[in-house]
């Protein structure tokens, strides 16, 4: 390990002591490491932090490149009492408007595209269902991909039906109900971890080959290619992404609640809850995030109106 590298985890080591969350930054800090290693640097730069941050294999107007910048930063603050030579970059010096996106909202034959996928573009078995079954949680239950990569063996109540997302997003826990499919499907794949792996390393209820927890970038990065290579999007303007599984459980929920003719606004506060959002309003959003829920809420408020009048 060289000397930038133990300072690095140093770093990281004294930012969760102090009680930080830095899931992204244990993320990022090591390719930022690497990749000043790679140029032959040996301190920090103002212009190396942003040739980083700036790489060409995200987007310009991704937030990613802000993401990069900030811990690059804060890496740097903490080296610059360590070495005079290092540079701090500036805050602003990669600027970023969040801008809403819209998703892409997968049908139900897109999703058993994607799984079905999984078997021939993963030649390992235990791998190929490990896939398959967590992108078929995350669209029976909305949850994010690092809250599925987290779950634990002993967050599954089979009696009840019921998983137990512990420590998400925003430090909070919520048990979410599944039906007895989604319960079905996990119990299959725990068949075949455990016939595989008997033992594995990790606690974690989904594997890797070796037994460990899976890791979220090379997920990730096998989702794309499932997407890509089973053609889900092909003429789409939007690129489908894995958390837009996230989004298309919201959106199908509503529309379900609309076609049945429920009181969605009464509803709303559920699925927030169930969503593990922080504030209701972030759940609001998915009303306009679908032109299907726009003319189902359009036609609902017409029809109040008409029986007002």
């Amino acid at each position: 390990m060289t000397a930038l590298a133990e300072r690095a985890q140093e770093y990281l080591r004294l930012r969760r002591a102090l009680g930080h969350d830095l899931a992204e930054a244990a993320r990022l800090l090591p390719r930022f490491v690497v990749y000043l290693e790679g140029v032959g640097a040996t301190t920090i730069t103002v212009d190396a932090a942003l040739a980083w941050a700036q790489q060409p294999d995200v987007d310009a107007g991704s937030k990613v490149r802000a993401r990069r910048m900030t811990v690059a930063r804060g890496f740097a603050r903490h080296m610059a009492g360590i070495d005079p030579g290092t540079q701090v970059p500036p805050p602003g010096l990669m600027p970023y408007r969040k801008r809403w996106r819209q998703p892409f909202i997968y049908t139900d034959a897109d999703i058993q595209a994607v799984m079905a996928q999984t078997a021939r573009v993963i030649p390992t078995p235990l791998r190929a269902a490990t896939y398959r079954t967590v992108i078929g949680l995350l669209a029976a239950a909305g949850i994010r991909v690092g809250e599925a990569l987290r779950l634990q063996c002993s967050d599954v109540d089979w009696d009840e039906g019921v998983i137990t997302i512990r420590a998400s997003k925003f430090g909070k826990s919520r048990e979410l109900p599944l039906s007895s499919s989604t319960m079905e499907s996990l119990a299959a794949y725990v068949r075949q971890r455990n016939q595989s792996i008997p033992r594995p390393r990790a606690q974690t209820f989904f594997v890797s080959t070796a037994g460990t927890a899976v890791i979220y970038a090379d997920f990730g990065a096998t989702f794309r290619e499932l997407i890509r290579t089973s053609g889900i999007g092909k003429g789409s303007p939007v690129r489908p992404r894995i958390h837009d599984l996230r989004h298309s459980f919201a959106v199908h929920t509503l529309v379900a609640w609309y076609q049945a003719g429920e009181d969605v606004n009464a509803l709303l506060p559920r699925l927030s809850t169930y969503l593990g959002h922080r504030d209701p309003i972030c759940t609001y959003w998915y009303l306009s995030a679908a032109p299907e829920l726009l003319a189902l809420a359009a036609r609902r408020l017409e029809a109040t109106q008409e029986a007002r009048s």
